[in-house]
């Protein structure tokens, strides 16, 4: 069946296609409903049905032919150390710590918060919550104490489960002085917490608070899977960037593993027992969705790795572990391979590889440049396809369905709508808008299995900050327009489309030439306050390894090519280069943050930073093209 028999299919019948595809789940009792619209805009999929989660990513395998199959490899090379897991071991291990749980006074629908580095206990920790019905909360591990003090007095925890440190390239961060500060700061106070003392560092424990991981491990009792609710909660994930009130996602447990079980094949072309590495962290959606939950549940191999994708040791790492582990499939930010085609721009280390058994690269978390996509093409011999989700919806709304037909790839586009999400570009009055015109792009209500039903205790909030805008529709806040084929093109944030002189223009768009320069390894356009056009925008480059030019030349021809490319109407007359730009810990680029600097007004400190030092650089960058507190 092509891909367009198969959205027609779904279209015609949206809850006959979902409930077949809950076939492909073990299911205690079977549900009552397949979607409950009684509460509507708040849907529920497969109310009445009883399942778990841990069951199907574990126990399920081990009954059924997969318990001596390799179900997690633990690479890291920032420890020089590896550990693999059957599914079995890691059945057993997850059971046992589910007791330790338990034991803590963990029940059923209680929370837990879980800071940890990228060990395998952070695996076997969200999936024992799922074993208990356990509803888990992860934080990007080494999160500032503020931050993670927010969301303990949101989620309310019973338990944290956390470790001695993480380990950096270039330095160990300490986790536990992070941890007893947010618990001091927080209105909730937690009484007990879990704690792994890691063998590079360790920590002192709070002896009527703390608990050994180890210890505690060695006297475990293992236990159960217990049944939940389909609509259950399964975990809360805080959107990167909360300040303030935070913002809790919620993925109900039922619909959590019908459409991740469904997108491994579809989306990414992947069978059980196949090898699959998302180079995410565990604090991140990709992370729960493609190194947790969607392998596990499709009986495949996941990649977990501990390092970067340069600096550990080279620009020949991702090489090094495709090679090592036979990786079929891997998915990645674009951000991870712009540091190492900077690095390496010819892509030598490559041929130092046998990636042999690697077949398809894939893209989401940011807008992948074409340059990008053609390099990686280019340089590793397989399909490279950009695909585009939120942490909201948890699986790709838009992408290239290998699984069903490889559709041509066009650079610069996220493909076709995947089936369930119902894609429309709406102006600001709602109304759809035509072929190739930028807007706001929208999903029709209801949202697929596996999207957020709503966020955590907010009913209120959800609605007045996805749903109210446009009736009728989940608000993206992403902008982008359709093309004649019906292929997606995500251009910027709602918030990056700029008016120059009246007219909207995409930020995105002009990264796409700026980062089409041979010396420019990659960029990031943002639009400042101007008096006489409303908004004017300028460009910060970062060059490849190597590159000698002087880089008044450089900016001088990105900005020729911009003229060139998009037109005068774009008014981009201002470039320079930078040594690097601020990143959020899963690489996004800080866009919003640059621009309130160089406008000089009021920011603060993102929470997801990935190097606060950098902030004084882009003030010093953005001085000398007249903005900031350079600006006269």
């Amino acid at each position: 069946m092509s891909y367009a028999q198969t959205y027609a299919q779904w279209q015609a019948d949206p809850t006959g296609f979902w409930e077949a595809l809950a076939e492909d789940i073990h299911w205690y009792k079977r549900w009552d409903t397949v979607l409950d619209d009684s509460q509507a805009p708040i849907y529920r999929w497969f109310k009445g049905g009883v399942t778990n989660t841990c069951y199907n990513a574990l126990d399920r395998h081990v009954e059924n032919g997969r318990a001596d199959q390799l179900a997690l490899v633990y690479d890291s090379p920032v420890t020089n150390s590896q550990q693999t897991f059957t599914y079995r071991e890691l059945r057993d291990e997850v059971a046992k710590l589910a007791g330790v749980i338990r034991s803590l006074g963990v029940e059923k629908g209680d929370r837990v918060i879980i800071y940890m580095p990228m060990v395998p206990e952070a695996v076997m920790a969200m999936l024992a919550c799922a074993r208990i019905g356990a509803i888990h909360s992860v934080v990007f591990g080494g999160f500032a104490a503020k931050e993670l003090a927010t969301r303990i007095d949101d989620a309310l925890p019973k338990l944290i489960m956390s470790a001695s440190c993480g380990i950096e390239p270039t330095r160990i961060v300490e986790y536990k002085p992070l941890l007893d500060d947010a618990i001091d700061m927080a209105e909730h106070k937690v009484e007990r917490t879990l704690i792994l003392q890691r063998d590079q560092h360790g920590c002192d424990c709070i002896a009527e608070r703390d608990v050994d991981w180890g210890d505690a491990m060695a006297a475990a009792e293992p236990v159960d899977c217990v049944p939940v609710q389909a609509t259950d909660p399964c975990y809360i994930l805080y959107t990167s960037g909360t300040t303030g009130q935070p913002k809790g996602i919620v993925r109900d447990t039922g619909g959590h593993m019908v459409a991740l079980k469904y997108s491994m094949k579809t989306v990414y072309g992947v069978e059980p027992g196949e090898v699959y590495w998302a180079a995410s962290d565990v604090g991140w959606v990709v992370g729960h969705s493609y190194i947790v939950y969607a392998p596990l549940l499709h009986g495949c191999t996941s990649i977990m790795y501990e390092g970067k994708p340069v600096g550990t040791p080279d620009a020949g790492a991702f090489w090094r572990v495709i090679e090592e582990h036979k990786v079929n499939v891997l998915f990645t930010a674009p951000t991870a391979f712009r540091a190492i085609k900077r690095e390496d721009p010819q892509g030598e280390l490559v041929k130092n590889y046998d990636l042999s058994a690697f077949r398809g690269l894939f893209f989401a978390g940011e807008r992948c440049d074409p340059d990008t996509l053609h390099w990686g093409e280019d340089k590793l011999g397989v399909p490279v396809i950009d695909h585009w989700w939120q942490t909201e919806t948890g699986w790709a709304i838009c992408a290239n369905p290998v699984g069903i037909e490889t559709l041509p790839v066009k650079a610069g586009s996220t493909t076709v709508p995947m089936p369930g999400y119902d894609v429309q570009i709406l102006d600001p009055n709602g109304q759809p808008l035509p072929a190739n015109e930028i807007g706001a792009v929208c999903v029709k209500l209801p949202l697929p299995p596996s999207a957020l039903p709503t966020l955590w205790q907010r009913d209120d909030l959800y609605k007045a900050k996805y749903l109210n805008h446009y009736p009728g529709y989940y608000s993206t806040a992403d902008a982008g327009f359709k093309d004649e084929d019906g292929y997606l093109h995500i251009m910027a944030r709602t918030d990056d489309i700029i008016n120059v002189a009246g007219h909207r223009l995409s930020t995105g768009a002009m990264e796409e030439v700026l980062a089409s320069h041979v010396d420019v390894a990659e960029c990031a356009v943002l639009g400042v306050n101007d008096e006489l056009k409303g908004e004017i925008p300028i460009g910060l480059l970062v060059l490849n390894a190597g590159v000698t030019r002087d880089h008044a030349d450089i900016a001088a021809e990105v900005v020729q090519m911009v003229r060139e490319r998009i037109g005068p109407v774009a008014a981009f007359k201002k470039a320079t280069v930078v040594k690097r730009l601020p990143k959020t810990r899963s690489g996004k680029i800080l866009r919003g943050t640059i621009k309130r600097i160089a406008d000089n007004t009021p920011w603060d400190m993102p929470a997801t930073i990935d190097d606060p030092t950098i902030l004084d650089e882009m003030a010093e960058a953005v001085a000398t093209l007249g903005y900031g507190k350079g600006s006269s």
